[in-house]
């Protein structure tokens, strides 16, 4: 009998026909080779007696696999943010104060023209820019223009007086030939004159249009060649100047598009004035082409009424461009009051609060 703890090799014994191992190759250890219960079976990594294996099954088909809709999301971790410092609330102290008169501030301009930065959009000068500029430029004209044809009807009526007298007694030579010069002087003057505002009102009426179409976001009512004709093509300018400065003012008034335009009667008024200059200003060229004396004579008279009416419709124009710029432009702080409330009359009495709000100081 072999001492304990002392393993001998396994005896070849007889094996069962129906007794099968998992591996063939390891040695068999049968239960007859261990007479002795104490001693505890060798570690193998076969397994001890037979092996029963169940009958094949047929494969079940399996569902097929979904991809897992994961979502990976990285966070930091909390040793990585920082935490802000608790500032403490100070106490309110009452408004600040400074040792010297601070010298910073604001600019003192309620409107001014946005920074223009080359090469951008906003480098481009908008209609509604232009407009201050021309509007001054061509009130100062007009009113220059209606002081020369009123000099300039005024030597011709001294002229047409020097006529009537003519007719009873004989005149002084220098007297005739200085009125003679004031008149060729004045009436040069004034028609050339009359060439620059003429322009520049027309200038300025498609600028206004654009301007207020762009303010109301919408295209012109008419496009520029009608607004031309309307103006500047004879015959044709009497009715369809009332139409053109109408539509300007409905515009600038921010009417609605689809209203019918009603002029007022600033508008009335200077196409009245606007009709009778240009239908003196025909009469008088075809007057003037009349033989004899009477025609001469009422020539005068018609070129000092014409220049009357040239007059009054610079000032009638320079009045219709001022409102519309106006009305255009923001308003000016030169044209705005300050009120100051001296009492209420009719109004309730003020609700008295029957609590503190959580946080009011006492």
């Amino acid at each position: 009998m072999p001492p304990p703890g002392h393993w001998a090799p396994p005896q070849a014994g007889p094996v069962h026909p129906d007794q099968q191992f998992a591996n063939p190759n390891q040695p068999q250890y049968p239960a007859q080779a261990y007479p002795h219960p104490a001693y505890a079976r060798p570690f193998t990594a076969a397994p001890q007696g037979a092996i029963h294996r169940p009958a094949p099954q047929q494969p079940q088909p399996s569902p097929p696999k979904r991809a897992a809709k994961l979502r990976w999301v990285a966070s930091p971790p909390p040793s990585a943010v920082r935490r802000r410092r608790a500032v403490p609330a100070t106490p309110y102290s009452g408004p600040p104060s400074y040792p010297v008169p601070p010298r910073w501030g604001f600019p003192n301009l309620t409107w001014r023209r946005p920074t223009n930065v080359p090469g951008t959009a906003s480098g481009e000068i908008r209609p509604i820019d232009r407009i201050p500029v021309l509007a001054r430029s061509l009130t100062t004209i007009l009113w220059t223009f209606a002081v020369l044809a009123v000099i300039a009807a005024g030597a011709e009526s001294w002229r047409y007086a020097l006529l009537v007298e003519s007719r009873d007694s004989a005149l002084n030579s220098s007297v005739v030939g200085f009125s003679d010069a004031f008149v060729m002087l004045a009436g040069l003057l004034t028609t050339i004159f009359s060439l620059l505002p003429a322009g520049l009102s027309i200038w300025w009426l498609l600028v206004a249009r654009q301007a207020a179409a762009d303010e109301a976001e919408v295209a012109p009512p008419r496009p520029v060649w009608q607004v031309l004709v309307g103006v500047l093509v004879p015959i044709a300018n009497l009715p369809l100047a009332l139409s053109v400065v109408s539509e300007l003012e409905h515009a600038v008034l921010r009417r609605p598009r689809d209203e019918r335009p009603k002029p007022s009667r600033l508008v009335l008024g200077w196409w009245g004035a606007w009709v009778a200059n240009w239908v003196l200003l025909n009469v008088t060229i075809i007057w003037r082409i009349r033989p004899g004396v009477q025609a001469m004579a009422d020539s005068v008279l018609l070129v000092a009424l014409t220049d009357l009416a040239a007059a009054a419709l610079a000032i009638v124009t320079a009045l219709v461009i001022r409102r519309f710029s106006h009305l255009l432009m923001p308003i000016a702080p030169g044209r705005l009051r300050d009120f100051r409330v001296l009492r209420i009359e009719g109004a309730p009495e003020p609700e008295l609060r029957t609590a503190r709000p959580v946080g009011a100081a006492r």
